[in-house]
């Protein structure tokens, strides 16, 4: 009959392992107070190579970089597994103590969260996780909006029913370890989560080591080389290291960007302005509506979409921009929600890339690379402190395309299909000759924007209709038009019907 283990702790299993592995500390690791010498200090042993893999929490992760249309930056040690994963803190030393069977690990690495839009910037810094006995925490440096915390209990931990697992090297992995939010945890995410809320579990890897070594032992090894050696007149080549600032001298590298910001006096302001397509905008308005957000506004081309942030290289005719603001199409009675925000325009030299974030009720698909551009007419050379992209030729890509398909029609927009035109602008003073109305055509014939051009506004386009010989057709798919929308990556009113209902409408509009 199999006996039932009580599972080991973190600190006991740490201790185990140095014993096996170490012969001359088993006696003494575990013995603090049995041998006759009870004025001696337990010894602490050495952890090193350690990592910890933790989430914080998946659904914060894509709050940032869904709804929040935020970024995610691991980095200094951190790094982040793929598809928005969990972050891995590397480099993880520390100490354990025989006498308490605490554990102390720290690790490099730091991780932050922004959104522009929702308005708040975090940063996670300096972990550390500390444990004894059953009950642990996560401790980190927490700045939000530009308050800091430091060193708090982030997370609460419990090993009560965690046991070790053995990884390379003899290290001890303490695989998805329960972890909740402390108070002080709550505070640092401005209150969006509640203390005791569930955290994503976190693996805790260490490798035990040998003993700590007094830090004393390396002064008076210092002492005897320093009178020993008048060779410190050799530390006057530390002044060869102030000839290191003409090194920086050496960053005339920088002149090249230098050259072409001062072209463009740096990038302060801009716009993007766009329609995605004028049928497809000419088919909502016929029983659906186009709500702006987030400071994108309507115009007589389509929509335009402020300014977040670029970099530009006038004279490697390199631009790389990003935009705030989004578009939300719906038609109920065809079953469409479509919502384009977060667009990147990423331009070299003839040729450039429209990355959009596309939600539909299925979920957002990120970054998808919507549109090739053809800058081939473009200028990078700045006008009036102004680099104005205007009308550039856009196409469909077959990820542009994909966004929307359904399951039984396919996407009636092929890859390849001509989308309405962009105009970027990217000027040096705040609104220096950005074009009010984006500067488009907006495709061919570009109706007024419906409603008041204000976000949570009614229809758009100029209420033209649908079928016969109307743009829509000229798409170049033979998907009935009920087909067509609902196409858009959610369910669909299909059938005839669905079409007799669109005419009905189309009818009581014309009256």
């Amino acid at each position: 009959m199999a006996a039932t283990r009580r599972p080991l702790t973190l600190a006991a299993a740490v201790a185990t392992a140095v014993a096996l592995g170490a012969s001359v500390l088993t006696l003494p690791a575990l013995a603090a107070e049995g041998a006759g010498n009870s004025k001696a200090a337990p010894p602490k042993l050495e952890l090193k190579d350690g990592t910890l893999q933790w989430g914080l929490k998946e659904s914060f992760r894509k709050y940032v970089t869904g709804m929040a249309r935020g970024k995610i930056e691991a980095k200094a040690g951190a790094s982040q597994a793929a598809d928005n994963g969990v972050f891995t803190f590397s480099d993880g030393k520390g100490t354990y103590d025989t006498g308490t069977h605490a554990t102390d690990t720290a690790f490099k690495g730091s991780v932050r969260f922004t959104s522009t839009i929702h308005k708040f910037d975090i940063s996670i810094a300096d972990v550390k996780v500390r444990t004894k006995g059953k009950t642990g925490a996560i401790r980190a440096d927490v700045t939000l909006n530009g308050a800091v915390q430091q060193d708090i209990d982030f997370a609460q931990l419990d090993l009560s029913a965690v046991g070790p697992g053995q990884g390379e090297g003899g290290a001890m992995v303490f695989k998805d370890i329960p972890a909740t939010l402390t108070e002080k945890g709550a505070k640092a995410f401005n209150g969006m989560y509640e203390k005791g809320e569930k955290l994503d579990p976190a693996t805790l890897t260490v490798t035990p080591g040998g003993p700590v070594t007094d830090k004393p032992t390396d002064k008076p090894t210092d002492k005897p080389t320093d009178p020993s050696e008048p060779g410190k007149p050799a530390e006057p080549s530390r002044p060869s290291k102030p000839s290191k600032p003409a090194k920086p001298a050496e960053p005339a590298v920088n002149p090249k960007p230098s050259a072409s910001q001062k072209a463009t006096g740096g990038v302060v302001d801009g716009s993007l302005s766009w329609g995605l397509k004028e049928s497809f905008r000419k088919y909502i308005s016929t029983g659906g509506k186009a709500t702006v957000a987030g400071g994108a506004k309507k115009i007589s081309s389509g929509y335009r979409f402020p300014y977040t942030k670029a970099e530009l290289d006038s004279g490697a005719k390199k631009a790389d921009a990003s935009f705030g603001g989004s578009v939300r199409f719906t038609y109920q009675a065809h079953g469409i929600d479509m919502k384009f925000s977060d667009l990147k325009v990423r331009a070299k030299g003839a040729k450039g890339t429209l990355l959009v974030d596309v939600t539909t009720p299925k979920g957002t698909n990120n970054d998808v690379k919507f549109a090739t551009l053809d800058l081939s007419k473009a200028s990078y050379k700045p006008k009036g402190d102004v680099v104005l992209f205007d009308k550039v030729p856009a196409t469909l890509t077959a990820a542009g395309a994909k966004q929307f398909a359904n399951d039984t029609t396919g996407s009636p927009y092929p890859a390849g299909q001509k989308l309405d035109p962009v105009t970027v602008a990217l000027s040096a003073k705040a609104g220096a000759g950005v074009p009010a109305d984006g500067g488009t055509g907006g495709g061919t014939g570009g109706g007024e924007a419906g409603g008041t051009g204000t976000a949570g506004s009614g229809s758009v386009g100029g209420g033209g209709s649908v079928g016969g010989t109307s743009e829509l057709a000229a798409t170049g798919s033979s998907v009935p038009s009920a087909a067509l929308l609902g196409a858009a990556g959610v369910a669909l009113v299909a059938g005839a019907g669905a079409v007799v209902v669109a005419r009905r409408r189309r009818g009581a509009e014309a009256v």
